[in-house]
């Protein structure tokens, strides 16, 4: 079912949006949301129970079949695109040329490529990796000192969404900002392992410029100006957020998920993978491919943002986690983002007349907490607002 929701937007005009089981007759109120939103119930960590011994998870992380994970060997086993990010800026016209082509190719057929040569140093990769798994070693009494609330979900957590009753998934994470700077707040960030701040500061810079390569291409490919999808997310004041993922071992992983199917509501998603053990699956052509990471690469994703602007040229797509039986995943995700409070749409030069905008215009500060109340739903999110924008013409 679907119920009809108000957002206003910050030049004060309202856009009505549809989107799936939200509760009747209860318009949605970011801010009203923000202020009233604490978890549903009591928080209960995912590595805890693993290490408890269980045979059996509890019911609530037991999937419906229809969204359970194929671990039947039906699944694809494959690699999304991998691109040597130095040939896009290869002195070669001939390889630069078919580096953008690959890349365009990639963010409109796949949604998710993976990057090698991309200027991030291996070995902060490497540390900033197993600082994390060091951190989720800790005592539970050291991680709860840094328990999350569903407002900011900045802090140690181990669900999405505040629906009470939902299905939860079988992980546990760190959510933080990064930028814009001024809601960066470090002392918010683990102060043991001891190296673990300066190691994410380092950290989120280096993909911060990653990201910034990457929106120039982006943005040349789509045939905009070179910084045209960066002035959209806010220029140097775009957003930035980290979110490493815990991925517990699972006595029944034929029965849940690490991370439920979803596409990211940010721009661009930059994820270091954990390289000994595959777990990221993406929808293609519907099936579920499962990704093998490759040596010090970053797994990159279009998030629904650039699927706003880029008039669904690039495609946010499906992807979920699943997890193992015998062995943990730790992954780190960067969100390289809009600036919370700027409108959202499709770029003017991609709105045709025969290509009209599929999408109002809203905040990313707005949509987030739209995406939050519910948790991961696959593509219901962005495909509920284009639908609202197509009948609003009607």
């Amino acid at each position: 079912s679907t119920t009809t929701i108000s957002l206003q937007t910050s030049s004060a005009t309202s856009k009505t949006i549809n989107t799936p089981n939200q509760p009747t007759n209860q318009p949605f109120n970011p801010k009203e949301t923000a202020m009233n939103c604490i978890w549903p119930e009591p928080v209960v960590r995912v590595q805890s129970l693993s290490e408890s011994g269980i045979r059996k998870i509890p019911d609530r992380y037991v999937k419906p079949p229809s969204h359970r994970p194929s671990l039947n060997h039906n699944a694809v086993v494959s690699n999304i695109p991998v691109i040597d990010l130095a040939e896009a800026f290869s002195h070669d016209a001939a390889v630069r040329s078919e580096t953008m082509r690959r890349l365009s190719s990639a963010c409109k057929d796949w949604g998710f490529f993976q990057v090698v040569n991309h200027g991030v140093d291996v070995e902060l990769m490497r540390n900033i990796r197993e600082i994390w798994r060091e951190f989720f070693d800790l005592p539970l009494d050291s991680k709860q000192q840094y328990a999350n609330d569903p407002v900011s979900y900045e802090g140690y957590g181990s669900r999405l969404g505040v629906e009470k009753g939902a299905t939860l998934d079988w992980s546990d994470y760190f959510f933080l900002h990064y930028l814009p700077a001024k809601l960066r707040n470090p002392g918010k960030w683990p102060q043991f392992p001891e190296t673990c701040r300066d190691l994410v500061g380092e950290y989120g810079k280096e993909v911060s410029k990653l990201g910034g390569k990457l929106m120039k291409i982006f943005s040349s490919n789509l045939g905009l100006q070179e910084d045209g999808l960066q002035d959209a997310f806010g220029g140097e004041e775009f957003g930035g957020c980290l979110r490493v993922n815990f991925y517990p071992k699972c006595p029944q992983p034929d029965l849940t998920l690490g991370l439920s199917s979803h596409s990211d509501p940010g721009g661009m998603t930059i994820l270091l993978p954990d390289e000994n053990v595959a777990g990221l699956q993406v929808r293609k052509a519907g099936n579920w491919v499962t990704v093998k990471p490759v040596p010090s690469a970053f797994i990159i994703n279009i998030g629904d943002q650039i699927q706003v602007l880029s008039n669904a040229i690039y495609k946010s797509v499906e992807h979920r986690v699943i997890v193992n039986s015998a062995k943990d995943r730790v992954s780190l995700a960067f969100f390289y983002n809009p600036r919370g409070d700027l409108l959202i749409g499709p770029s003017k030069e991609l709105v045709k007349p025969d290509q009209p905008a599929l999408y109002p215009s809203m905040t990313f500060n707005e949509y987030r907490l739209f995406i939050r109340t519910k948790g991961p739903c696959g593509k219901a999110q962005v495909e509920s607002i284009k639908s609202s924008s197509i009948s609003s013409r009607n």
